[in-house]
Parts: structure tokens; C-alpha cells; sequence
């Protein structure tokens, strides 16, 4: 990925420069990191446990929480890693990957959402066909075409935002990478 510009880092200007507002921002997100992580976690254990659980309606709730795991992780670690050290920067490739899987995993909620409305639709009105419609095989390729469609979506958006010429300087005004900010 060719960019004509020579930033090399980036620097995540949200939060304040008072050491101690630093530090209660750290313990504040390793709050709300470990309160998300203690939630999917119970909520993937308990599915994968459970044999009963094995229905379409929990499959897709297990993979809309390990999305949700992943979409807190990608930029609260960062986050909370800056604050504890001091530090506001991110290298430009921290700063692409962050904004790729950020990026692959929101977008993702969005199309699993989509195809847990569909399963929604299916128990409602057509319930007397919702083993037929939606069987363990069915719901495999529909989880599998909403991971590659978020995939193909991140990476195309990744390609074309750091594909143009950054001349605005390093700085973002946000805690993580994000589209408007680092355009």
C-alpha cells in the first residue's frame, strides 16, 4: 500500500494531558473492557456448553459476541496502553491495522444483524418452515457470506483511505483510528 505522504505515526489526541485524568481514563475503560470481555465470554461459554443452545437464533448471538469482543479490543487496548504509558502515538501500521479490524468487526455487527433479522422473520412468519429454511448447514453460509462481505468491506475501505495523500498532519482527534478524523 503506496501513500505519498511521510507520516510514520500517528498521534490519538482525545483525553487529556493531566497524568492523573490519564490514569482515571485507564481504570474507567479497563472497567468497561473487563465488564464487555465477562459478558461475551459468559455469553460464548454458555452457548458453546449448552447443547440446547445449538439453535440458528444462538449461533448467530455467539458470533455477534465474538465480534463485539473483538470490535472493544481492537481499540480499548490501545487506548488504555497510551494512557498508562504516557504516550499518544500510534505507528502508521498500528494505525491501518486498528482502523481494518475495527472497520471488519463494526461492519460485521451490521451484515449479522441483517441475517439474524432474517432468522427473526423466518420463526415469525414462517414457523412451520423454519427448520427447512434455516438449517445448520443454511446458517453456516449465511454467518460464512456475512464475514467475507464485512471482510471484502473493511479491506476496500481500508484501500481507498490510506491510499490518499495524507497532508493534514498526524494528528487524530479520537482516542483510535477513524475514517473522517484521518481523512
Amino acid at each position: 500500500m503506496s501513500n505519498s505522504s511521510s507520516i510514520t505515526q500517528f498521534l490519538l489526541l482525545a483525553f487529556s494531558d493531566t497524568r492523573e485524568l490519564q490514569l482515571l481514563h485507564f481504570w474507567l475503560f479497563l472497567g468497561i473492557y473487563l465488564a464487555a470481555l465477562l459478558g461475551n465470554g459468559l455469553i460464548i461459554t454458555t452457548i458453546t456448553c449448552d447443547q440446547h443452545l445449538h439453535t440458528p437464533m444462538y449461533f448467530f448471538l455467539l458470533n455477534l459476541s465474538v465480534l463485539d469482543l473483538g470490535s472493544i479490543s481492537t481499540t480499548l487496548t490501545k487506548s488504555m496502553a497510551n494512557s498508562i504509558t504516557d504516550t499518544k502515538a500510534i505507528s502508521y501500521m498500528g494505525c491501518v491495522a486498528q482502523f481494518f479490524f475495527f472497520l471488519f468487526l463494526v461492519v460485521g455487527d451490521y451484515f449479522l444483524l441483517t441475517v439474524m433479522s432474517y432468522d427473526w422473520y423466518v420463526a415469525i412468519c414462517k414457523p412451520l418452515h423454519y427448520g427447512t429454511l434455516l438449517g445448520s448447514r443454511a446458517c453456516v453460509h449465511m454467518a460464512a457470506a456475512a464475514w467475507a462481505s464485512e471482510f471484502l468491506s473493511a479491506l476496500l475501505h481500508m484501500l481507498n483511505t490510506f491510499s490518499v495523500p495524507l497532508c493534514k498532519g498526524n494528528a487524530v482527534d479520537q482516542f483510535f483510528c477513524e475514517i473522517p478524523l484521518i481523512l
